[in-house]
């Protein structure tokens, strides 16, 4: 029922009931971004893995670690194998990406991009059918900085915390908005680099957050612009002893575990960038352009925010790694 569901909703039936003949079998290579299990990187293949039975095509998932240098050299070793399409993160920036995409693209393959942007590929690629679907960072981060403020009463001079990535190119333009416009807004603004390691392991970040929150009791905003990180926060507040509303915690990208800290009243906050449908569509794309050579598209998937209000309502779609 789902599967018919999701296929209807997209307005795809067309493809999804016909097999492909064996001639005709696609194949898309995909990059999830993080490691095998990880919150997000499960939502992004979850949605692709949908997408891929719906239209009965083959698909290979691949893992970065989210790691740049990483995803390049994933690219490359993905390409030597001339999938029909394949599907990146942005991370690593147009100066790293556009020549490896250019390439792929003149191979035939048909490249998508999801989750952070590559504005100049994407300029450049647009007419051979090159895509983005995901979130515009900056504009992400500032929705949830402009909501955060209403939302946990902030005022002038309080001191807020934005844990984030502005180091990655492209990426790092969500934590930027946040900074700008709590600095914009007048409140005292700590920014902390998220370390290599803890982007890539989610629970490293646990003491880095409840030792900031034991040296700065004065704080009255953490916002956590990574979806791993936000999603251990709950048990790293509570394992150390920190009550619900000691300090509000804002973030980014559902999970289990977001849902049951926003519901123990831990997180306060969370933007989802529905991360399965960038996915789901991402790979429908592959197939529409291959059958239908059609041009590129631009899809913003940052879909609005959970919070107490809402959270029962989208917490059984977060258990099944839909939300």
């Amino acid at each position: 029922m789902m599967k018919s569901c999701i296929a209807a909703f997209f307005g795809l039936a067309l493809f999804c009931g016909a097999a492909f003949a064996a001639e005709d079998k696609i194949t898309v290579w995909f990059d999830a971004g993080g490691s095998p299990g990880e919150s997000y990187a499960t939502v992004l293949q979850n949605g692709a893995q949908q997408a891929a039975d719906d239209l009965g095509i083959e698909i290979k998932f691949v893992y970065s670690d989210w790691n740049a240098e990483k995803m390049i050299t994933n690219f490359r070793q993905g390409m030597a194998t001339n999938p029909d399409g394949m599907v990146v993160i942005g991370a690593p920036g147009d100066d790293a990406y556009m020549p490896l995409i250019g390439e792929a693209i003149g191979k035939g393959i048909q490249v998508m991009c999801v989750d952070t942007p590559l504005p100049k590929t994407f300029e450049r690629y647009q007419s051979k059918g090159y895509s983005y679907i995901g979130v515009d960072n900056y504009g992400q981060g500032k929705m949830l900085a402009e909501r955060s403020l209403a939302h946990f009463g902030l005022k002038k001079g309080d001191k807020v915390l934005v844990w984030g990535l502005k180091s990655v190119p492209g990426r790092g333009l969500r934590a930027q908005a946040l900074v700008d416009v709590y600095t914009n807004a007048g409140l005292d603004v700590d920014y902390l680099e998220i370390s290599p390691e803890a982007n890539k392991e989610a629970t490293l970040g646990a003491p880095i957050l409840t030792g900031y929150i034991a040296a700065h009791k004065d704080c009255k905003l953490i916002v956590i612009d990574h979806g791993a990180l936000t999603a251990q926060a709950g048990t790293a507040l509570r394992s150390a002893g920190i009550k619900p509303g000691t300090v509000g915690i804002a973030g980014f990208s559902l999970s289990p575990a977001t849902a049951e800290a926003i519901k123990s009243g831990y997180v306060g906050l969370v933007s989802e960038g529905q991360p399965y449908m960038m996915a789901y569509l991402a790979v429908n794309q592959i197939v529409l352009n291959k059958r239908g050579s059609f041009g590129g598209i631009y899809v913003d998937t940052a879909g609005g925010f959970v919070t107490k209000d809402n959270i029962d309502q989208i917490a059984p779609l977060a258990e099944k790694a839909i939300r």
